[in-house]
């Protein structure tokens, strides 16, 4: 995010894309994994 900020400055899209990007990427990705978890030994 910071190198985004320093690149683009503070009012760009490109970094508005990337922290929105990286805040909502992060918690999907640990729900899914999360769900596949408890789903293992469904399917094997």
């Amino acid at each position: 995010m910071a190198v985004a900020i320093a690149l683009f400055g503070t009012t760009s899209a490109a970094v508005l894309a990337t922290i929105v990007g990286i805040l909502t990427e992060v918690p999907v990705m640990l729900m899914l994994v999360r769900i596949v978890n408890k789903m293992k030994g469904r399917f094997l």
